[in-house]
């Protein structure tokens, strides 16, 4: 009773080039006609930002050798810090100048293509109908040259083609080009602004109409400065500060060292006073990297050829400007980690078709919110869903009382399992005498997370969206559109098994593909299942008159669907 989507994909055709082609012998390439598509090259302003930065990356061996005289024979590491970032630079300029020099692009009617390559070359291509995103981002440099880094995306982990720099009008012609509805075709007159704008030409973007649904509030850099991970960002901001000081001979050691009389503190508070400053220079770090990744930061609805679309900026030193139609919205995901849970504060995506999930080096494309105030993002939420629904402010159903039980029953094993492993230990003098009192003393502790656990449990349908919570160190709570909905799978351990309990997975294209209901009652997830999705479990699901066991196996809780007698499952089996 499950279904999942399924991609066929053709094989890519490898077609020589001939005596004429600019790619050169052995490279696949598609035959060129004179009516298809010239081939582009990248923003001729690339060249210029490649010099500057080459000429920046001598500047830190100028100013050292040069200017400050610095003697690096008596360095721990001598010039080797200095030469290595040098090289880096340099080497990093040069080879964005050979791209440049053998990249080549176009669109064409049937598809996007891309050949790469110096002594390796490259030909990828994505047919048009694959195309599902259109993203821009841009580091700094890019922003004072104008240009910007664009990555055409089919919904995968990786975009499918990345083009590295193109013009600000060029992106805008590439929405315009990729981004339309199936059958339509874009004007010879937006062809050619973009043929224009790939060669460097500014041209000017028509005004967007907007509609604004969140913008920066500055309340929001304190939900996310209190973070574990600010240790680890104290800590890759004294490595590189380290190595930094290394280029003009100073050693972070012996200035740290020079501080304080750490002899005469004593161990315990100069480990207080390490981790209380490591602390905090890591919120520092981790304030710094909100401001410069979240400035200006604003979720708008735009107005495209073909409908709608979210729309979001933000980004000081890179920006990013990421699009989602919403004719592929599906719903909305919230996520709650358990100790910004106390404070009341959630992540936020849409659920959608065609985004993909993490990036290496970026945020997932389909949060659409920081960490904010539960209430500020349902509010969001409903906002983007745009049909007068709020699904994240319906009440949920509870679970079956065993699935408190099963909770209850692993939070009482596992701490006393693990202290009889280590009084048994105890007397090999393995493990101290009365480590297994301290094992034992977490079992409070424990019961009262399967508390919580169960407390965060929930289902319930609210038109037309079936919605899902659960999680203990992260509480999810998703709203998915029922028409979304491709599949079903009824899951059951040993001990959900012994306890009468079922995991309800739901198949869907969208979002993260799978998402799951744990620790529902059998005839309580049969009946979910089929209420939300009747007709596509019509042919497992048989009409039966209810039983007193049914009945009282969860009093709180209907073992049925709403509306209906009882509902019990039949497997289908040969006759």
């Amino acid at each position: 009773m499950s279904g999942s989507p399924t991609a066929v994909t053709a094989p890519e055709p490898a077609v020589p080039a001939g005596p004429t082609d600019p790619a050169g012998p052995g490279v696949e390439t598609a035959a060129e006609s004179p009516a298809e598509a010239p081939w582009r090259r990248l923003d001729r302003r690339v060249i210029w930002l490649d010099l500057v930065m080459f000429l920046l990356s001598l500047t830190p061996s100028f100013v050292a050798l040069v200017v400050l005289d610095v003697d690096f024979s008596d360095g721990a590491f001598g010039i080797w810090p200095l030469a290595v970032a040098t090289f880096l630079g340099v080497t990093g300029a040069v080879r964005d100048l050979l791209r440049w020099m053998k990249t080549r692009y176009r669109i064409t009617d049937e598809r996007v293509e891309l050949r790469v390559g110096w002594l390796h070359r490259r030909y990828r291509y994505v047919p048009r109908d694959r195309v599902r995103s259109v993203d821009a981002t841009a580091r700094l440099r890019h922003r004072l040259a104008g240009l910007r880094i664009v990555h055409i995306g089919t919904g995968e982990a990786q975009p499918a083609l990345r083009l590295n720099a193109v013009s600000v009008a060029a992106v805008a012609g590439f929405r315009r080009e990729l981004l339309v509805a199936t059958g339509t075709r874009p004007t010879a007159a937006d062809t050619a602004d973009t043929a224009d704008a790939a060669d460097g030409a500014d041209a000017p973007v028509a005004a967007t109409p907007e509609t604004p649904i969140a913008e920066l509030r500055w309340s929001w850099l304190l939900y996310n400065l209190v973070n574990i991970w600010a240790f680890l960002a104290a800590g890759f901001l004294l490595w590189s500060l380290f190595w930094l000081l290394q280029l003009v001979n100073v050693d972070l050691r012996d200035v740290v060292g020079g501080l304080v009389d750490w002899q005469e503190l004593g161990n315990g508070w100069s480990a207080v006073i390490i981790m209380a400053g490591s602390f905090l220079l890591g919120v520092i770090g981790l304030g710094i990297g909100f401001v410069t990744e979240n400035w200006n930061f604003r979720l708008v609805r735009v107005t495209t050829e073909n409908g709608t679309a979210l729309l979001t900026r933000r980004g000081l030193t890179q920006t990013r400007e990421i699009y989602r139609d919403d004719r592929r919205l599906r719903g909305v995901h919230t996520s709650e980690p358990l100790f910004w849970r106390w404070l009341g504060l959630a992540e936020t995506e849409v659920v959608s078709t065609g985004l993909a999930g993490w990036t290496a080096g970026q945020e997932s494309a389909s949060v659409i919110l920081p960490r904010t105030r539960i209430g500020y993002a349902r509010r969001v939420a409903a906002d983007v869903l745009a049909d007068g629904v709020r699904p994240l402010d319906a009440p949920t159903r509870a679970h079956a009382r065993a699935a408190l039980y099963r909770r209850l029953l692993w939070a009482v094993g596992l701490p006393g399992g693990l202290a009889a492993a280590l009084a048994w230990l105890a007397p090999t003098s393995t493990v101290p005498d009365r480590l297994w009192l301290y094992a034992l003393a977490a079992t409070p502790v424990t019961l009262v997370l399967a508390v919580i656990a169960y407390r965060s449990l929930g289902h319930t349908l609210v038109e037309p969206y079936v919605v899902t919570r659960y999680g203990l160190a992260r509480r999810y709570t998703t709203a998915l559109q029922r028409r979304a909905v491709i599949g079903w799978k009824f899951r059951q351990s040993l001990l959900q098994r012994i306890f009468g309990l079922t995991t309800l997975g739901i198949a869907t294209a969208a979002g993260a593909r799978h998402y799951e209901v744990p620790d529902l009652g059998a005839a309580q997830a049969v009946a979910f299942a089929h209420e939300t999705t009747p007709d596509l479990l019509a042919a497992f699901v048989v009409r039966t008159e209810p039983t007193p066991v049914a009945a009282a196996e969860d009093p709180q809780t209907p073992a049925v669907a709403p509306g209906s007698e009882g509902w019990e499952q039949e497997c289908d089996r040969p006759s």
